[in-house]
């Protein structure tokens, strides 16, 4: 399992901004972050999957 950073999760969804990025998690269109000590990663392979699902809709 690959978890990105927030950087990394940013380049991955074209440069979207900090806000556009929480406001997708809030709407369910990304997963929710896991959280370790005081930083933030998502599963890459759950992001590719909320990408395909955006990609078919």
């Amino acid at each position: 399992m690959k978890l990105l950073s927030f950087q990394d999760l940013q380049a991955k969804l074209g440069g979207r901004s900090r806000s556009s990025v929480y406001r997708d998690v809030e709407l369910g269109r990304l997963p929710e972050p896991i959280k370790f000590g005081s930083r933030l990663y998502w599963n890459e392979a759950d992001i590719d999957a909320a990408i395909e699902k955006q990609i078919a809709a």
